[in-house]
């Protein structure tokens, strides 16, 4: 039987194994268990305001400002359900001072990030509603243009330490599950030939 399938299985693996261990090296040492992965915490330097984390009971509300000081900009904001549960739902309505609405969002899931064009220096209220069956406790953030952010821009920022090394993960996470596949493929149609061969004698 040809060596060719294993070969090829077994660097794809090695791939694999290279891809988890620079994902690994990625996270903050800070980070012990999933309790511990608040993006807030991971990707504080990209943020120009993080609130403090409030609990929210079913079918009660929580609220929180955010004044911008540039015009004609982005804002990215975000808002992560901590210890998050299946089942956990928010209702997001953004509305400015002067009552303007800017949109109601839905978040069923762990994080939700959005991007809203500020046309003018202007202060965005959000209301959280609990729309879920349980207490949750919810962080937001927010980032005042953040495609110029320093921490996107520094290649020496604490998010560009961590990203890249992520990407690459990624990537090699992605190639090493492909070539196992390949390798895999290879091994099956060696087989096969081989027991075609021992037929035909």
């Amino acid at each position: 039987m040809k060596k060719r399938g294993p070969i090829i299985t077994a660097f794809g693996i090695v791939l694999v194994i290279i891809s988890l261990s620079i994902a690994v090296s990625a996270i903050p040492t800070s980070v012990t268990g999933p309790g511990d992965l608040f993006v807030s915490s991971l990707f504080e330097d990209m943020f120009d305001e993080i609130s403090n984390e409030i609990q929210i009971m079913p079918d009660d509300s929580a609220y929180f400002s955010y004044t911008t000081y540039s015009s004609d900009v982005p804002i990215l904001w975000g808002i992560q359900i901590i210890d998050y549960h299946a089942g956990d739902e928010l209702s997001i309505t953004i509305s400015n001072i002067f009552g303007d609405d800017y949109g109601t969002f839905v978040q069923d899931e762990p994080i939700l990030f959005e991007a809203l064009q500020i046309s003018q220096s202007d202060t965005l209220n959000l209301e959280i509603h609990n729309i879920g069956t349980r207490d949750v406790t919810v962080v937001t953030m927010f980032s005042e243009d953040p495609e110029n952010s320093e921490s996107f821009t520094n290649p020496d920022s604490p998010v560009m330490n961590m990203v890249l090394p992520l990407m690459i993960s990624g990537f090699l996470l992605i190639l090493g599950i492909i070539v196992s596949i390949i390798g895999v493929i290879v091994i099956l149609v060696d087989l096969k030939n081989n027991y075609d061969n021992k037929r035909n004698y």
